[in-house]
């Protein structure tokens, strides 16, 4: 977090705001990205829209990284707490799959829950948010790893 700036923090929040909502008036779908990725496979009749989507999440963060370069930080990959003897690629992908459990078994994601859910005032997002909170400072608790 030694890249923090309120500048930054504000104009990512807005974008995400926005293309929640773009997509919310546009097609009527909620932005939570497990749920657009999960409905992939086995692919659904709406199959189109969701690979536009995430293509233009990704197409957009590559353009904005080398148009402003500035703009944010170099992101770097996290490393496996040393003391738990794990390697690092084992350890992302343990920390993927019970991230894909968690979010079919709470019906969402974070952005899902978070963006989507808290806007339109729902009593189940506002739990799936703290409880997504609550896991998440136990975890940095536990492992030492921000």
């Amino acid at each position: 977090m030694e890249s923090f700036t309120p500048l930054t923090a504000a104009l990512g929040g807005s974008l995400i705001g926005l293309a929640a909502a773009v997509l919310w008036l546009g097609n009527g779908r909620i932005a939570g990205i497990s749920g657009i990725f999960g409905q992939l496979l086995p692919p659904a009749h709406t199959i189109v829209w969701r690979l536009v989507f995430l293509i233009a999440l990704v197409v957009a963060t590559f353009a904005t990284a080398k148009l402003l370069p500035g703009l944010g930080s170099t992101p770097t990959l996290v490393q496996a707490p040393a003391a738990w003897n794990v390697p690092t690629p084992i350890w992302l992908a343990i920390a993927g799959l019970l991230t894909g459990l968690g979010t079919r078994i709470g019906n969402g994601c974070t952005s899902g829950h978070g963006v989507c859910g808290l806007a339109r005032l729902s009593l189940r997002s506002l739990v799936a948010v703290v409880v997504f909170f609550g896991v998440a400072i136990i975890t940095v608790a536990i492992t030492g790893v921000v």
